[in-house]
């Protein structure tokens, strides 16, 4: 298996931990840094001890040692660093979400394919160990038909006008926040579980907080408290609160929830299913955790352990039972996968999107969300999600 060279464009609030899964892997070196400038890179660099640091995504990707281009910067610059690595022939890791447009999308996907480089995003909440074995449970049909899928995504880093991000903004985030952003998270969760996908959708994408106070000269990484400087009104037009309805293809309804704005829920993304026989629910603030609903018989819960968990996905425990293991381990399994894809020198067309979510997992949840934008430009009405 051939030692990878891995080069990550952005180490702001997300980029740092990529760096940390990827280095656990062992045979990937860290092998440079690009930021927004060779200042910022070079600082960027020398606290995370990666020894190239380049001003620019461009250099970064001219630099002939490098494999894999990880993209971790905001969403509005995805789709061109995304193009330029393709077209240098590197393999492509974009945070999630996507891009900011389908259409966007589509172009990195078809790029992507034409060029024959693997490709990936990042969903990491697939790679919880109960998740898998939730999935697993769900396929043999432990849960009978699905009929229905619901939860939510809860945070509160948004609850105050002062409070400010770049997802706010629709040039750099696209036209939904909540939607988009944690949104995406949970779309891709719930067509991953149950192996179903999302045909149809009803939204109401609502701006509880209309006028916020955005920084005049600080650049806010997510989840970054006000830090008290001058500020200016800024006019929100995307979603900070999210009701959604969808429709499976085998005939299953949906609900999801999504809001920025839910004091004390920090990372509160939940799902359940239920079936015809059984249900299933999980916790990400609970990450061990699955539990089983039963009508005959008392409910359960499952907890994360190798020995109880089914064998194909015994290896996404690296711990015994009673280790916790959880958001820093799910990705570390996410690039686990990726990357031994690429090392292996796997044919990219063999990506199917189940061992790791590809481009096309993620331009088919960016037509989620561009039609959860199309629902409520047409008064929150019914309309199908295009895949085409």
């Amino acid at each position: 298996m051939k030692r990878l060279k891995y080069g990550i464009v952005g180490a702001g609030f997300v980029g740092p931990h990529h760096i940390e899964a990827v280095r656990r892997l062992g045979f990937v070196e860290i092998a440079a840094l690009a930021d927004a400038n060779s200042d910022l890179a070079r600082r960027k660099a020398a606290q995370l001890f990666v020894p190239r640091a380049y001003g620019s995504y461009e250099e970064l990707i001219a630099d002939p040692a490098i494999d894999v281009v990880d993209i971790a910067t905001p969403t509005w610059l995805h789709h061109r660093i995304a193009l330029a690595a393709i077209a240098a022939r590197k393999h492509v890791i974009v945070d999630k979400p996507m891009a900011t447009t389908a259409a966007q999308a589509r172009e990195m996907l078809e790029a992507a394919h034409e060029a024959s480089v693997v490709n990936a995003i990042t969903f990491n909440y697939r790679y919880f160990p109960v998740v898998q074995q939730a999935r697993v449970m769900i396929h043999r049909g432990d849960v009978g038909q699905v009929r229905f899928v619901h939860g939510h995504y809860m945070q509160d880093w948004l609850l105050y006008e002062t409070d400010f991000s770049w997802r706010l903004e629709p040039d750099k985030a696209g036209p939904a926040c909540v939607a988009g952003d944690a949104g995406a998270h949970w779309f891709d969760l719930a067509q991953h579980l149950t192996g179903l996908r999302v045909e149809s959708v009803l939204a109401d994408l609502t701006t509880a907080i209309k006028i916020r106070k955005r920084p005049v000269a600080e650049w806010r990484e997510a989840f970054a408290e006000n830090s008290g400087g001058a500020t200016e009104n800024f006019t929100v037009m995307v979603d900070d609160l999210s009701s959604v309805l969808l429709r499976f293809n085998n005939g299953a309804v949906g609900n999801f929830f999504g809001c920025q704005l839910c004091a004390g829920h920090k990372n509160d993304l939940r799902i359940e299913v239920n079936g015809s026989r059984h249900s299933l629910a999980w916790e990400q603030e609970r990450p061990g955790e699955l539990w089983i609903g039963r009508r005959g018989a008392s409910n359960e819960t499952f907890l994360k352990d190798p020995a109880l968990l089914d064998p194909s996905v015994r290896h996404y425990a690296a711990l015994p039972g009673g280790h916790n293991e959880a958001w820093p381990d799910a990705f570390r399994n996410l690039m686990r996968n990726v990357l031994t894809f690429i090392a292996e020198g796997r044919d990219p067309a063999s990506a199917d999107g189940e061992l790791f979510p590809t481009f096309a997992t993620g331009y088919r949840v960016a037509a989620i969300v561009d039609a959860l934008v199309r629902s409520q430009r047409q008064g929150s009405h019914w309309v199908e999600v295009d895949y085409r």
